[in-house]
């Protein structure tokens, strides 16, 4: 049996990064041409010139959290997409937020997660994800089929029929959430329905606990998940290793700092920032909202791309004091005038009952005279709101990819 998906999974990482940067403004080229709103949102951008991550770090983050607004003001996706009569179907997500879905084999490109999770040829799968309106059943089903699988598009709900149809087909792959995997296996067992031919299940779209994992081992069922959105496809997926979720191969990662377009430092964790090179979608530098950090090294499975820790949280930490919204960017933009400042944390408290933003702000030895009282002005300047400011030293603040932190506390 083949140890990857494709050659491109073990492929010498030098080699990736430089195909990858000389794909790019060839891309962003497409994406200006194709898509009226990718020609407004990079109409000072020359693609000729972006050939790096440092040069691409320096076009705008367009957030998953601007598309309902975009999607308002030019139907039905904002102008980011660069073709419609060629798209095969469209989605409805809460918002709402419409996302398009290409023909062809694996648009999605979960076929190579599903890989990773042991799904092969001849496979019979059972599909819980939904169906309707939002993406996730068409996004697995598309690559459980491309690998050659039957899938039975079961859908979410009716626990009793699903695990009915688990044992009548002798079914050995599940698709579908963790929390739902376990409500099947339950019900099962309280049928006395004999589902020994399940070996293997792809999970994602929400956390999935260790327990959960290990007593699905012990039944006889590898458990292993993914990360993707109904915006970019598949981002990344576990191994056998489980160290980490690897990167997909068609797609440019960066971690950037919460609120801003700043990557951060390998290890610190920070927003999911995202650049596809899918043709009729083409997301240049797409922040998906979701925290996460790079770690070290490569997978001990062979796989020689990028590794995340999976998902770690949202980024988007708006938080509303005294009334009134403070959000991650008006913290970046108090850093942008006092470059002193390494990192800064806004916490936000109560202390009888009264609201109060504290900036907890790292600085190397001890802070320059009025430093202390131009971050005050700066806070009341940029968010017309009135804060204090507590120093600390390089790497005192935790890192857990929050700018804002909301530690109130109500009886």
């Amino acid at each position: 049996m083949p140890q990857y998906y494709d050659s491109l999974e073990a492929r010498d990482p030098e080699e990736r990064e430089r195909l990858l940067m000389a794909a790019l403004p060839g891309q962003i080229a497409h994406a200006k041409r194709k898509a009226p709103g990718w020609a407004r949102i990079l109409a000072d951008v020359d693609p000729a010139g972006v050939t790096s991550r440092a040069t691409l770090a320096k076009l705008p983050v367009t957030r998953k959290s601007d598309l309902a607004e975009l999607q308002r003001a030019e139907r039905p996706f904002g102008g980011l997409n660069a073709t419609l009569a060629q798209l095969g179907k469209v989605f409805v997500s809460p918002g709402p937020i419409y996302e398009p879905e290409g023909r062809g084999r694996d648009w999605w490109r979960t076929a190579r997660a599903l890989f990773a999770a042991g799904f092969r040829p001849g496979d019979l799968a059972i599909n819980t994800f939904a169906y309707h309106f939002t993406p996730a059943g068409s996004m697995l089903e598309s690559g459980a089929l491309a690998l050659g699988c039957t899938v039975v598009p079961t859908g979410t709900g009716q626990t009793e029929m699903q695990a009915a149809t688990l044992a009548d087909l002798q079914a050995s792959a599940y698709i579908g959430t963790p929390s739902f995997l376990k409500l099947i296996v339950e019900k099962a067992d309280e049928l006395k329905a004999d589902i020994r031919s399940l070996k293997k299940a792809a999970v994602g779209a929400e956390y999935l606990p260790p327990a959960l994992r290990a007593a699905c081992a012990q039944r006889g069922i590898r458990v292993l998940q993914s990360y993707a959105s109904a915006d970019l496809g598949l981002i990344a997926y576990e191994s056998d290793a489980l160290e980490g979720m690897i990167l997909d191969e068609a797609l440019i990662l960066e971690i950037v700092r919460p609120g801003t377009g700043d990557p951060v430092p390998d290890g610190e964790i920070g927003e999911v920032v995202v650049t596809s090179f899918n043709p009729d979608y083409p997301l240049m530098r797409f922040g998906t909202g979701d925290l996460s950090a790079i770690l070290p090294g490569q997978s001990p499975c062979g796989r020689t791309n990028t590794r995340i820790r999976g998902w770690m949280g949202r980024a988007d930490q708006t938080t509303k004091v005294k009334g009134m919204f403070v959000h991650p960017s008006q913290v970046a933009e108090i850093l942008k005038r006092h470059p002193e400042v390494l990192k800064a944390r806004l916490v936000v408290d109560n202390p009888g009952g009264n609201d109060r933003m504290t900036m907890r702000c790292e600085v190397q030895g001890a802070p320059s005279e009025g430093l202390s009282q131009a971050l005050v002005d700066a806070i009341r300047s940029v968010t017309k709101l009135r804060g204090e400011v507590v120093f600390a030293r390089p790497g005192e603040l935790p890192n857990d990819g929050k700018v804002i932190e909301d530690a109130r506390k109500y009886d």
